[in-house]
């Protein structure tokens, strides 16, 4: 009975009711679920990992499916970080091991998740300085030269940022300090990972386990990117303004709606065209056409919940794949995912 009265009163008892709180934007009352939590005994780790952090992977599928704007998704994400910042000054853990860095990578702005890590890892009894989100490679390593650390945590939601990844991953080591990734950026099962030789982590508790074994932390295989000497990723990225321009330009040719296009529908236009040349070369970087597919797959997803006909993806796919004829590995991902979109056609 009583385990039964516990789990009655954990985490998720309450989601329905946080979740409401984070529609209805009421910082004050999802502050409150948590803190109720804490008082029934429900361990700060689980209000965290099994409350805030689904909560807020619901809070992103409701933007995707346009449910909820962006300005009613940051509302939520903020009350979620206030709702971290109470559970947090309620656990108050002191530090028992030695100091982990937890940032984001340069020009990741997602910075929830691993600040969820970062308490986690304060729970487990480590010593943390959370730097928030997009920290430049270059201000990371001054803060590494400053003050020792024991190990890095770096958190990457989006694969397209996977090169810029890799060069933090790069100086961490050169200041000689163990590093683990996390994040959906790295791929659900950590194979991107692999690919530039670095540990990963699928969650925080996981993360803290790894951390807490040195040697564990380091034994990882080399990054194996030798593809890179074909220079299709680096000439895609020198290309990567030219390619936008030429690819909006066709789309306007080729499907005249576009001309009428307003701003704000211009601008989503040009954002998308961007992402495809990012998404592309980071596919390009880590030789795995899955990434690319995956985010066209998803791209669909976000633009048929929109109203926006994903034609003109296909279009814009057949164009890249024209002007980049001479990239073998670039042309044959576009192809991909092409057919990606014939088969959502079909079906």
């Amino acid at each position: 009975m009583t385990t039964t009265a516990s789990a009655d009163a954990g985490p998720a008892s309450v989601y329905s009711s946080y979740l409401a709180c984070l529609d209805e934007a009421d910082e004050y009352a999802a502050i409150e679920v948590a803190r109720g939590l804490l008082a029934r005994g429900v361990p700060a780790e689980r209000v965290l990992l099994d409350l805030v952090a689904p909560a807020q992977a619901e809070v992103g599928e409701r933007w995707a499916r346009n449910e909820w704007s962006v300005a009613q998704e940051h509302a939520a994400t903020h009350i979620s970080e206030r709702v971290v910042a109470a559970v947090a000054d309620h656990a108050a853990p002191r530090p028992t091991r030695g100091r982990v860095v937890v940032a984001c990578m340069d020009g990741e702005w997602h910075a929830l998740p691993p600040r969820l890590v970062a308490e986690v890892l304060r729970l487990h009894g480590w010593q943390v300085t959370f730097l928030g989100a997009s920290v430049p490679a270059a201000h990371l390593v001054s803060y590494l030269h400053r003050h020792d650390a024991d190990a890095v945590a770096l958190a990457c939601a989006l694969p397209m940022r996977l090169p810029h990844a890799h060069r933090m991953i790069e100086v961490c080591r050169r200041s000689d300090v163990p590093v683990v990734v996390g994040g959906r950026g790295f791929g659900a099962d950590g194979r991107w990972a692999r690919r530039l030789g670095v540990a990963w982590a699928p969650d925080a508790p996981s993360a803290a386990d790894l951390i807490a074994d040195e040697r564990a932390l380091r034994r990882v295989p080399v990054a194996d990117l030798s593809h890179l000497a074909d220079d299709e990723y680096a000439g895609l990225v020198t290309r990567r303004a030219e390619l936008i321009d030429s690819a909006l330009a066709d789309l306007r040719e080729r499907a005249p709606a576009t001309r009428s296009y307003t701003p704000p529908q211009l601008d989503s236009t040009v954002s998308d065209l961007g992402y495809l040349v990012d998404f592309l070369a980071a596919a390009l970087y880590v030789d795995d056409g899955s990434l690319f597919t995956e985010f066209v797959e998803w791209l669909v997803t976000i633009l048929t919940s929109r109203r926006v006909p994903p034609a003109a993806l296909g279009l814009s796919l057949a164009h890249y794949g024209r002007v980049l004829r001479d990239f073998p590995r670039a042309a044959r991902y576009l192809d991909q995912g092409r057919s990606l979109l014939g088969r959502q056609d079909a079906a």
